[in-house]
């Protein structure tokens, strides 16, 4: 766990592994770095894997009026920092859209891109978002209430982990990050997108359906598409083996050819 000095300011970074490409991993909006640890542990037994919090989140310093673009900045900023010149870039809600963000901003730095449980534009995006703004001066009252909808895991530990970490945001950062997300219309940009791409959804996800990812995966040419039985929207705690099953899957094909 470090405090990253960037261009675009201190980044809270967590690292593991070495060699090979690296593989970038970020964060939805009711959270932080903390929720990639368990695939920290797993892509960096053979790559260098690496987990950021965006400005404002976790150990990042804050931004005032920071956008989906500054979120992508910092993100290649802190790949600067470490040298690294590509990687694979992977992304679960507003990670995704951050994802789709980098790649616009920088194509050919991104090996591939992994969009997880997002989409290019939400059909329900203003009402998401106008709730979210509405309930956001209590955090620890979101988390609680949201827990339901963000997973099917039922582990008592791993759900109070995540209830504690949404707690610990910054209202105003969280704000910043709603509007990022749930406001994003992406779909000229991900159509443009050429570089290799895995979308990844649980079956089970409502918050950003099964139907998105599907979408998204046909707007991207040549994306694929995994759907994952049994997982919510953080797909990635609710079934970690098959989350990394599917990203070890998609990368393995496209680092031999």
């Amino acid at each position: 766990m470090v405090d990253l000095q960037t261009s675009a300011g201190v980044i809270g970074i967590d690292v593991e592994g070495e060699r090979a490409i690296p593989i970038l991993f970020l964060h939805g909006v009711g959270s932080d770095k903390s929720v990639w640890k368990g695939q920290l542990e797993h892509f960096g037994r053979h790559r260098r894997a690496i987990a950021i919090d965006y400005p404002g989140y976790g150990e990042s310093a804050f931004l005032p009026e920071a956008t989906r673009e500054d979120f992508a900045r910092a993100a290649w900023a802190a790949l600067d920092a470490l040298d690294i010149d590509e990687a694979h870039i992977c992304g679960l809600s507003l990670g995704g859209v951050v994802a789709i963000a980098m790649h616009a901003a920088a194509p050919d730095r991104c090996r591939s891109l992994i969009i997880a449980d997002s989409f290019a534009v939400h059909p329900q995006g203003q009402a998401i978002y106008d709730r979210s703004i509405a309930a956001s001066s209590d955090m620890r009252g979101l988390a609680e209430a949201r827990i339901g909808a963000l997973m099917a895991n039922q582990d008592p530990a791993v759900r109070a982990q995540v209830i504690d970490t949404m707690s610990r945001i910054d209202p105003e950062a969280y704000r910043l990050g709603a509007r990022a997300v749930w406001l994003a219309d992406q779909r000229e940009r991900a159509a443009a997108i050429r570089t290799p791409t895995l979308v990844i959804c649980g079956d089970e996800d409502a918050i950003t359906s099964p139907a998105l990812s599907e979408e998204l995966a046909n707007l991207i040419p040549g994306a694929a598409l995994d759907i994952i039985a049994g997982a919510s929207h953080l797909a990635n705690l609710d079934k970690p083996a098959e989350f990394n099953a599917a990203i070890d899957a998609f990368l393995a094909r496209i680092e031999t050819r």
